[in-house]
């Protein structure tokens, strides 16, 4: 298995807006794409350019502190890596006895993915990213805003 790179960090916010003004504003990182859920087209997830292929992922709806839910907990959620070949990943992975929390699938954001976690209980994604993912479309996108100055 061969890790690319950190495809993003993932924290939960108290308020996501304020959170995405922050990154926006104050660290000066442009933002690449909302992702809204599929039940009721609420906002999911709002993703902050970096670099190409490196994101902060911003989730909405955090309203507890310390070790608790990671749908309410405020602060990193999971930190994922992106991998070229994800089947043979999950098989490497499975192979050195990591407990998989769910076998390879696609992501709303179009990626493909599959989740374990640490003995600490950290939550760890993998990735892969096809043409068609909303993150290779912001990569281009912002490549080409960043061209065109």
């Amino acid at each position: 298995m061969t890790i690319k790179r950190i495809g993003h960090i993932a924290i939960r916010a108290r308020d996501i807006e304020a959170t995405a003004k922050f990154y926006r504003e104050v660290l000066g990182m442009k933002e690449a794409f909302r992702m809204h859920n599929l039940e009721g087209g609420k906002l999911g997830s709002v993703h902050m350019f970096v670099a190409p292929s490196n994101y902060i992922e911003i989730f909405p709806n955090g309203t507890t502190d310390g070790r608790g839910d990671h749908q309410t907990e405020v602060g990193l959620n999971h930190i994922c890596f992106e991998v070229d070949d994800l089947a043979k990943c999950l098989e490497e992975v499975r192979g050195r006895g990591a407990p998989i929390d769910t076998e390879l699938k696609k992501g709303f954001s179009k990626c493909l993915q599959f989740w374990t976690h640490d003995p600490d209980g950290n939550r760890i994604e993998f990735m892969e990213l096809p043409p068609d993912c909303y993150q290779i479309q912001a990569n281009e996108r912002i490549a080409a805003e960043d061209a065109a100055r």
